[in-house]
């Protein structure tokens, strides 16, 4: 975080600097006009020896329309000007003299530009901070694939099991209702009787109803990869699952048309606005969401495929044989076409990636060109499905919050995969300003900005604590991190996702697994057992049941341990042995973390053991600080590893039996907000490890009035929630205070009021 410090800093001495110099010119010469505006741009990153896109503004506008739109004034004698402010390096300009140009930079490091704008009656100027790092590693971390795993965590089992036993089966239920308004398993009964040339009925719900049943599929494959450990009541919803999973693969894959395509929608005659056939990826209708009900097929085919171990490979060859339905009719030297919403990005890279690793021979390669083809194909439109640059020169996260994350998420990739410096720069930047301006401090996004994005980002710091942070946009988030963590082998990106999972993920369903969230306020709240739009209902089962992708990472010198839960993993081809990894610990409660390592066969190669670092946004300060490590022993002898990047590495040659046994610091944390923040200047929030914690009525006479600052301490209380480990302390009118997981949040009732009623929570509490 010493670089966005400085840059920080700089960004402040500048805006002092520059205001007190403007204020100094327009007290001695003539006002400027109301209309004239110069905008130097957004803050954003370079990764050397990339260059930047600028994309100035300079000159008389009418400021009602989008900022995109905006006309200069053809009638003004500006000249405008880019120069340096500061930096350790020369900066070249493609033209210094047009607003909208480029610039490179002759080594890394932190750099002030400046677009100033120069006419008889005013001399007015703009900057931004543009940060130069170094390009990523040559090559990104691999996939740990999940397959068949056990949970052993008294936290992971229980939310697990509600998923398990409560919300997957509803949301099946759900889904298989044939009056169900919002669309489920009969609109491909439908389209397959049309494909057949029997009558059929119209598409019911959405043009995208067919994503929670791909979500709910891949949610079940998942699913049935835990193992129940003989618990009757897991062993009996996973007998469902696959009875579902017999009774709609066949279903769906008779709604596939013969070239490939698959989308009920479209089958069963989709209209346009004048009524009229619309035909496939018709620039037109952007609204049909066509990629991304294809790709959440494809991503459901994936771990279908790791679930059966490639003995049914079903949907592994309908998914392919989708891919090339697409590859064949878009892509390089084709008409650029893109979708309303993204998700096709992401699971084509995904993919290819999938089928690269199971047949080789750059089998995949299409899928990955096709994606990187569809997001260059972005531009023109609106902020809101970011569509109104270029991918490469967006630096800052617009429009819709969850069509983003899916963005960048596949950005990311394509970044990975060609390392292309321009989508590195963006991707840096785009993460860059989601962390560290737009950014929960339980790590979600989407303020639910103004106008007709109502998922969508607000300004910088724009973060009012009746958030949206809609459920999808924290899985987006979830994959985004770990992309960037696969690409830059950095432990930062897994203490963000880590975040998410924990805080704004973990608690969107119920703990019966009844009902779900799919927004996520600070504050308040309610969930339902459905929604008009349940895009997120399979969403949240399928990222958080991914466990082992999310807690190991492959790399060439050996294995990566992002996540620590306990369980049991094994994972293919490390070193050139297969490894069973076992942890043993009841983290997030407490630090203590035991690992087994297990190789087929004894082999020399490091295992990186993320050191968890609590500072994970500039946006955020925490009192007292906390990371590092208390301990790490291997075999019982403690060693002082070597720290790089956030991970702990270890190297050695390792054999069945080994064990790696680590002590993290776990203290209670006061954190509090850049004063930026105005929803939550005064204000305090605690956290406990990874975990943000929660004030509820049901547990306090009043969540209104200010803490106490006075000690706090940690209680474990297996009586509540399930059992939490619960923050004591004291409100400033001496009565006792007491805080809980926010996952846990609105779980219960607050019982204190006349009539039971729905329980007030809250995470930021008043100063004293």
């Amino acid at each position: 975080m010493k670089s966005l410090t400085a840059t920080f800093a700089l960004s402040c001495l500048l805006a002092t600097t520059l205001t007190a110099a403007a204020q100094d010119t327009n007290s001695a010469g003539p006002k400027p006009s109301p209309h004239l505006r110069v905008e130097a741009g957004v803050d954003r990153d370079v990764v050397f020896p990339g260059k930047t896109y600028l994309n100035g503004y300079a000159g008389y506008e009418d400021a009602r329309r989008p900022r995109q739109n905006r006309q200069q004034d053809a009638g003004t004698n500006f000249m405008p000007l880019w120069s340096k402010v500061s930096g350790p390096g020369k900066v070249s300009f493609a033209d210094a003299h047009s607003a909208v140009t480029t610039a490179k930079f002759s080594t890394e490091g932190v750099y002030a530009l400046k677009l100033a704008a120069q006419d008889p009656s005013t001399n007015l100027a703009s900057t931004l901070i543009v940060n130069v790092q170094g390009p990523p590693p040559k090559d990104r971390l691999d996939v740990v694939y999940t397959r068949d795993y056990q949970i052993d965590s008294p936290l992971w089992n229980d939310r697990a099991k509600s998923l398990i036993v409560g919300w997957i089966p509803h949301c099946i239920d759900e889904i298989n209702d044939p009056n169900l308004k919002e669309g489920g398993i009969n609109n491909f009964v439908e389209a397959g009787k049309k494909l057949r040339g029997e009558p059929a009925k119209f598409h019911v719900g959405y043009p995208f109803a067919n994503a929670w049943v791909h979500q709910t599929v891949e949610a079940i494959c998942l699913a049935l990869m835990v193992d129940p450990k003989d618990d009757p009541a897991m062993l009996q919803a996973q007998k469902k699952m696959r009875a579902t999973l017999d009774d709609w693969i066949p279903i769906i894959l008779a709604a596939q048309e013969p070239d490939g395509y698959l989308q009920t929608r479209f089958t069963l005659g989709a209209r346009g606005d004048n009524g009229r056939a619309v035909h496939h990826w018709d620039p037109r209708t952007r609204g049909e969401h066509e990629g991304y009900v294809a790709g959440y097929f494809i991503e459901s085919a994936i771990n279908h495929y790791t679930m059966t171990n490639g003995k049914d490979k079903r949907l592994y060859d309908a998914a392919k044989k989708l891919a090339d339905c697409w590859v064949a009719n878009l892509g390089p030297g084709r008409k650029p076409w893109f979708d309303g919403h993204q998700e096709m990005e992401q699971a084509l890279v995904r993919f290819g990636r999938f089928v690269n690793d199971m047949e080789g021979h750059g089998r995949g390669d299409a899928y990955i060109a096709l994606a990187q083809f569809l997001l260059d194909s972005r531009q023109g439109g609106s902020e809101y499905d970011q569509s109104h640059l270029p991918v490469v020169q967006q630096y800052e996260a617009v429009g819709h919050a969850v069509r983003a994350a899916y963005t960048y998420s596949g950005m990311a990739d394509v970044a990975a995969e060609t390392h292309d410096p321009d989508y590195q720069s963006a991707v840096l930047s785009l993460w860059d300003n989601i962390v560290n301006k737009k950014y929960y401090v339980t790590g979600g996004m989407g303020e639910g900005a103004r106008g007709d994005a109502s998922e969508g980002f607000g300004p910088n710091y724009a973060l009012g604590n009746d958030a949206y942070c809609e459920s999808c946009s924290s899985c987006g988030l979830v994959f985004f991190q770990y992309k960037m963590n696969l690409a830059y082998h950095d432990a930062k990106y897994a203490d963000l996702y880590e975040e998410t999972l924990y805080n704004a993920l973990l608690g969107a369903t119920d703990q019966e697994g009844q009902t779900f969230y799919y927004t996520n306020p600070l504050r308040g709240g309610r969930r339902a057992a459905w929604h008009n739009c349940p895009c997120c209902v399979g969403n949240i089962p399928r990222t958080l049941l991914m466990l082992p992708t999310w807690t190991y990472a492959k790399g060439d010198d050996g294995l990566y341990v992002n996540l620590f839960i306990g369980g049991a993993v094994n994972i293919e081809k490390v070193a050139g042995t297969d490894i069973q990894m076992i942890q043993k610990t009841d983290y997030p409660w407490s630090g203590n973390v035991a690992m087994t390592v297990n190789p087929k066969e004894p082999r020399k190669f490091s295992i990186h053991v993320r050191v968890p670092d609590r500072h994970t946004s500039a946006l955020y300060t925490e009192s007292p600080a906390v990371s590092g490590l208390l301990s790490l022993a291997v075999n019982g002898k403690k060693t002082t590893p070597k720290i790089q990047n956030g991970y702990a590495i270890i190297t050695r040659t390792w054999k069945a039996g080994d064990k790696i046994d680590l002590v993290l610091p776990m203290e209670v944390q006061r954190l509090t907000a850049d004063p930026k923040v105005a929803a939550d200047k005064g204000l305090v929030a605690l956290r406990y490890g990874p975990l943000i914690y929660n004030v509820e009525r049901a547990d306090n006479p009043s969540i209104t009035g200010p803490i106490a600052d006075k000690p706090l301490s940690v209680d474990w209380r297996p009586d509540l929630l399930h059992g939490v480990m619960a923050i004591k302390g004291a409100w400033a009118d001496g009565s006792a205070l007491l805080a809980i997981p926010n996952y846990a949040r609105n779980n219960r009732l607050d019982t204190t009021a006349a009539a039971p009623r729905q329980n007030d929570s809250q995470v930021w509490m008043k100063s004293n």
